[in-house]
């Protein structure tokens, strides 16, 4: 006899598409939960994120009633986790205990039971966030059998929990099994639990599967698998038949008479084997996914495994510096609330903006991760800005700061109004990396640069003359989504392109009279106050200052060159809009009229006044010029990956601004965020 151990996860991300979310629950969550309904004897655990349940609560609140009887019956085990699902370690000890603990308060509210176990996000396993888990209730994690293999701990162990311990407080381990991983959903049902009753007949104590419920009718292909060809009916039944196969709840097995640990363990800092190639950067991911193909032909992989690491988590931090700026200023405001006192009226509605602004999504890239999508990223500006918005009335901050804000060995300064906040990195580009308007909620410098990544050398080996949706398999089952390869938009290798400056405003370029265009990355800081920041450089003969000053909702940047002659100056603005390439975002000219939306390409010459709308946004951002410029305004787009496919994802409207100074050596730029259209 073996203990089936059957627990599923499900997540989507803070702020993501109404539409995105009812397709989930009308193809997944809210079939998966009427097929179980129908077998109350097999026994599962599930863990909702605190965000997406209160949305079904909301709009699906019949499916949330059918899950709450399937618990009171003891069908239905409950996980927590952090109530936004975080990244546990990348937050403060604080920020953990009240996700946790929010959560929990939650599940026990709304269904009755107050979860003993914790789903952990995207498994991403670090020593320190035992204490928390362990000071919040928590009595068991589920984390990848990988994890335990790294610790040395033998395949055939792995059928059973451990214990683990960090500064006093112990916490069990279940080991995910990664061969239930790959073959539920995709292996035909009856190979399925012929797997699971071979695995009883050679002693196995207990199958471990926790995985996305997603995989269950979201991801490519699965829903006609899984519903239409009753791939799920037929396991379940066909585990409830088997005389091999008992299923259980991980509480069921935890409390049940005679059990106890296996043991202590110490696992190493890691995630699942994907995300570790993920955290890689391009050159190192193609050395680690060579490695482990490699391996696999020459019949080593499975016993070198343990061995073959990658990189862990926080390595999105450092590989793409938008990431790390989110998370660092996100820190900072923690901080800030830490100092709250916590019988302050508004102090759970705050709680919460921070909650929500730790979400994992927006903050890596992968497979999965969010951080190529504007909207996730936008959704942690959501709540970032009015929470900082909020701290500011509360604990008022001067309009002038310097530091180093994101820990990167360059400083940072910040001018910031009620209205508005600009800050300038002093990195030799002197560009603005945050242009908040507190009102629209909305950071104007959001955007996404565009870097090579490892799964661009698929584009070469895969060219793009296919249709969008096709793919390189065919079969009678689905391809997981890490094995699949498909195009959702017609993209060649140029489009891959990785930029070799950042994306963000005021990025300059000088044109000499010879048409040789100069980066200006070599800007130094002259003065930095209250009222301006100046920055100057030298370049090809000429001299280039740089100041930007802030007041109220604009922020004014005046040039002023000398010695440029027959050169040009070249200004970049890359504004993120939230409408995108969508319908609601559009320019609108001095004239009043409308040329065109921000997905298409706009000339103008002798521009002094052009404004960015987005009915998205419900505001605008203006730009206007004391002298006439030729603006060429374009999308900027990046090429990512996700389960669905490869595609293009704008990220910004990027306007070029081109002024030959002249006689006229003086340059005054402002760009004022309106909070109506």
């Amino acid at each position: 006899m073996i203990h089936l151990l059957f627990g599923v996860h499900a997540h989507q991300p803070v702020g993501n598409f109404p539409a995105v979310i009812d397709d989930a629950h009308v193809r997944c969550y809210g079939m998966f939960l009427r097929v179980l309904d129908r077998y109350p004897c097999f026994r599962f655990s599930v863990h909702f994120s605190g965000w997406l349940l209160d949305v079904l609560r909301e709009r699906y609140p019949e499916d949330m009633a059918l899950l709450s009887r399937m618990t009171a019956r003891g069908q239905v085990e409950w996980f927590g986790s952090g109530d936004c699902e975080p990244v546990l370690a990348a937050i403060p000890q604080r920020d953990r205990l009240s996700q946790l603990t929010t959560l929990s308060d939650k599940i026990e509210r709304h269904f009755g039971q107050r979860p003993r176990g914790a789903w952990l996000t995207e498994r991403v396993w670090e020593a320190a966030v035992v204490t928390a888990l362990a000071d919040a209730g928590i009595r068991y994690v589920a984390v990848d059998d990988y994890h335990f293999l790294c610790a040395g701990t033998p395949a055939d162990a792995l059928d059973s929990y451990y214990s683990t311990e960090e500064d006093g407080r112990t916490l069990d381990l279940y080991p995910i099994s990664e061969q239930l991983r790959y073959r539920l959903p995709f292996s035909p049902a009856a190979e399925a639990v012929a797997y699971l009753e071979d695995l009883a007949q050679r002693g196995q104590q207990a199958a471990i599967y926790f995985d996305d419920i997603e995989k269950f009718g979201i991801w490519p292909e699965t829903y006609a698998w899984v519903y239409e060809r009753r791939w799920l009916e037929q396991f379940i039944e066909g585990v409830l038949a088997s005389p091999h196969i008992r299923t259980a709840t991980f509480a069921d097995y935890h409390g049940r008479a005679g059990a106890a640990t296996r043991g202590v363990v110490y696992l190493p800092t890691t995630s699942y084997i994907e995300m570790n190639e993920w955290t890689l950067p391009p050159a190192a991911a193609a050395t680690f996914a060579q490695l482990v193909h490699d391996e696999k032909d020459a019949g080593r992989y499975e016993r070198h495994k343990p061995f073959l690491r990658g990189g862990i988590w926080r390595n999105f931090f450092s590989r793409y510096p938008e990431s790390n700026w989110m998370h660092k200023r996100m820190l900072a405001i923690s901080a800030r609330l830490a100092c709250v006192p916590t019988d302050t009226p508004q102090r759970t509605e705050l709680q919460e903006q921070l909650h929500r602004a730790q979400a994992n999504d927006a903050y890596w890239h992968g497979l999965f991760g969010g951080l190529y999508l504007p909207h996730l990223r936008r959704a942690i500006w959501n709540n970032l800005l009015p929470l900082e918005a909020a701290l500011d009335r509360l604990l008022p901050r001067p309009p002038f700061a310097r530091g180093d804000l994101d820990l990167d060995g360059n400083e940072e300064l910040t001018l910031a109004s009620r209205e508005l906040q600009a800050i300038a990195r002093v990195d030799g580009d002197a560009c603005v990396i945050e242009l908040s308007s507190y009102p629209l909620r909305h950071n104007f410098a959001d955007t996404l640069r565009r870097y090579a990544e490892g799964y661009h050398r698929k584009i070469v080996q895969h060219p793009g003359q296919r249709a969008p949706g096709e793919t390189d398999e065919a079969g009678d089952s689905p391809v997981s989504a890490h094995d699949r390869v498909a195009f959702k938009h017609a993209i060649a290798p140029e489009d891959a392109q990785p930029d070799a400056r950042p994306r963000g405003l005021c990025v300059d370029t000088l044109i000499d009279g010879f048409g040789v265009r100069h980066a200006l990355s070599g800007y130094r800081l002259v003065a930095a106050a209250a009222t301006e920041l100046h920055f100057a450089t030298d370049c090809a003969g000429a001299r280039i200052d740089k100041r930007y000053r802030l007041a109220g909702g604009t922020l004014t940047v005046e040039y002023r060159t000398s010695g440029l002659g027959d050169g040009r100056l070249e200004i970049q603005l890359n504004l993120a809009m939230p409408s995108c390439d969508g319908y609601s975002g559009r320019y609108r000219l001095a004239d009043g009229g409308i040329p065109c939306g921000f997905g298409q390409e706009l000339v103008i010459d002798d521009a002094r006044r052009l404004a960015l709308e987005d009915g998205e946004l419900g505001g605008a951002l203006r730009l206007e010029s004391d002298r006439p410029l030729h603006v060429d305004a374009a999308p900027h787009f990046t090429v990512s990956q996700s389960e669905a496919g490869f595609e293009k994802i704008m990220q910004a409207a990027c306007l070029t601004l081109t002024w030959p100074p002249g006689n006229a050596q003086t340059l005054t730029l402002t760009l004022t965020a309106l909070s109506s259209l």
